[in-house]
């Protein structure tokens, strides 16, 4: 069975998910598309014969569409994907799933309503090659219990559209899901402090942050995030244990001696480093979806989980203070 897909939102990542179906991923074509710009709607289904609709509504609808891609702008997120699980249909959502947690709790209740999973979200470090090596070793017991961890996330520069509230939002919500699916517990708590202010971000912006959080079984995360850094991009977790620690490899690259140095290359942006575990996600989504099983990348709960998450932080980020997520267990709908 080849899955037709119809994908909402066609900007940078949503046209990049259109190149990767079409040319990478195998069983799976794209045949509509939409985009409040529909001049870049166009441009990104181009070639591939997919066709161009008015909006959302239509491409969820349309008959010939067997599963939804939304890329949209994200507090357009939720009515898509509401939609989707309206029409029955599998749907893949991009971080966030939601922007705030009672729009996630909307599509939660929704899902439960229809009585089969249909939601997926773009959380793809899951499928990273070395996240899903530390996985095993964690879950295995191999560093005994998880006592702590440390992660960083760093990219060289953002654009001015860039506001404070979006390191928590947009940039910590990859490490929000990646420490809860690899220590396989809760955040409870949040709080958010900021170091010493770059001189190279915009004045509106408060650049770098520390978040602190605790998980609901003791263990405690450290996270930086540092949006302006200027070198490079660059993802780092190390967890520790009881009897010994695991941490993320580094990507390898080309070692060069000249001039009295010797240097290694950095990554520049995300798509680059997390290029196979994209790859690695649709892949997965796609033959699920044609086997008519629900998927099992992070689901509509894990998207509800980040999002009050991130909502805690945005509040930790004004107060200073501690915040307590609430976040209750996790239903059995989504066990």
């Amino acid at each position: 069975m080849t899955v037709k897909v119809g994908v909402i939102g066609t900007g940078w990542i949503g046209a990049e998910h259109i190149r990767r179906i079409t040319t990478s991923i195998g069983g799976a074509e794209v045949v509509a598309a939409t985009d409040i710009d529909a001049d870049r709607a166009a441009r990104a289904v181009e070639g591939t014969g997919a066709r161009v609709l008015a909006d959302g509504t239509e491409v969820i609808a349309a008959d010939d569409v067997d599963a939804v891609v939304v890329t949209s702008w994200g507090p357009a997120h939720a009515e898509s994907v509401l939609a989707a699980i309206a029409e029955g249909k599998p749907v893949f959502c991009e971080k966030p799933l939601a922007t705030t947690a009672e729009d996630a709790q909307r599509i939660l209740d929704a899902e439960q309503r229809h009585g089969s999973r249909l939601v997926q979200v773009g959380f793809m470090r899951r499928f990273d090659a070395g996240y899903v090596q530390m996985k095993e070793v964690v879950s295995s017991g191999g560093i005994g219990a998880p006592l702590m961890a440390h992660c960083v996330h760093r990219n060289p520069t953002v654009p001015e559209t860039y506001h404070s509230e979006m390191a928590a939002q947009d940039t910590a919500v990859h490490e929000i899901d990646v420490m809860r699916w690899l220590l396989d517990d809760e955040i409870s708590a949040v709080q958010v402090i900021t170091p010493r202010l770059t001189g190279n971000r915009f004045e509106h912006l408060r650049d770098p942050q520390f978040m602190l959080f605790e998980m609901a079984g003791g263990a405690r995360v450290d996270l930086e995030v540092f949006v302006n850094c200027r070198y490079g991009y660059e993802i780092g977790c190390e967890v520790v244990g009881e009897e010994g620690t695991v941490r993320l490899p580094e990507i390898p690259g080309v070692v060069v001696r000249n001039s009295g140095h010797r240097s290694t290359p950095v990554l520049q942006d995300w798509t680059t480093r997390f290029a196979a575990a994209f790859d690695a996600e649709f892949e997965a989504w796609v033959r699920e979806v044609a086997a008519g099983t629900p998927t099992t990348g992070p689901n509509a709960w894990d998207g509800y989980a980040a999002t009050v998450v991130t909502d805690a932080a945005v509040r930790s980020l004004h107060s200073g203070g501690v915040v307590e997520t609430g976040i209750k267990d996790r239903p059995a709908f989504y066990a």
